[in-house]
């Protein structure tokens, strides 16, 4: 088994503003079967040409093989080895200049789901970060029976060390998504408000897993908040 299969991963950027000269830098993270490509797709929907975007690449196209509801060792050594690519990503952005206070993380569905454990664990000083249609992953297994509203799997425990102060954090995702059940967005809500992060969620009406236009609407509101 790779210990750290995400280590090698490309670290694209195309589009908006070069480091030397962004006002604040986002860090993309992709899907599952996804790619960096797909995530700075997104960035020119955003339209802010002061802002620089870098997506990492997931080995295989996929930061762990199971659910992020499954047992936490059935996803890894992926999910570490994701937490430590984005940790690298920070690092590289901070040796440009563009500190944690100017970084914004987020991602989509797989890569939501990242995002938001990156933020849980690391993401002390965060500008801000996003999770389009994800949940946290959690720190570890809750002894409770599995249940109908995590989809037939147990519940976790959520012990993080980080307390935020000024962090901004949104959550998107549909009422009735296939893969990211209500209940893990609303505790996630749950337990970023309780770390002291400026926690913000919207439940989209309906069947759905994807991004929608109001989601978009909201980063770019995000992102236009510090001068």
């Amino acid at each position: 088994m790779i210990r750290d299969p995400h280590a090698h991963g490309r670290l694209v950027q195309a589009g908006g503003a070069p480091l030397s000269r962004a006002r604040l830098a986002v860090v993309m993270l992709h899907g599952r079967g996804g790619s960096p490509e797909d995530m700075l797709g997104l960035a020119g929907h955003l339209g802010l040409p002061d802002i620089a975007f870098v997506a990492p690449e997931a080995a295989g196209r996929s930061w762990w093989p199971q659910s992020f509801l499954a047992p936490l060792s059935e996803n890894e050594p992926g999910l570490s080895s994701g937490l430590r690519l984005i940790g690298r990503a920070v690092d590289m952005l901070g040796s440009e200049g563009i500190g944690p206070e100017r970084t914004m993380i987020m991602g989509f569905s797989q890569g939501a789901c990242l995002a938001l454990e990156y933020t849980a664990r690391n993401g002390k000083g965060l500008y801000a970060a996003a999770g389009l249609s994800g949940g946290l992953v959690g720190t570890g297994e809750d002894p409770g029976p599995a249940q109908d509203a995590l989809y037939g799997y147990r519940p976790k425990q959520f012990d993080y060390d980080t307390r935020f102060s000024g962090t901004k954090i949104f959550i998107g995702c549909h009422e009735r998504d296939p893969h990211i059940p209500l209940a893990r967005v609303r505790t996630s809500q749950e337990v970023f408000a309780k770390m002291g992060a400026e926690i913000s969620v919207q439940i989209y009406p309906g069947a759905g897993h994807g991004i929608v236009d109001d989601e978009i609407k909201v980063l770019r509101g995000l992102l236009n908040g510090p001068s």
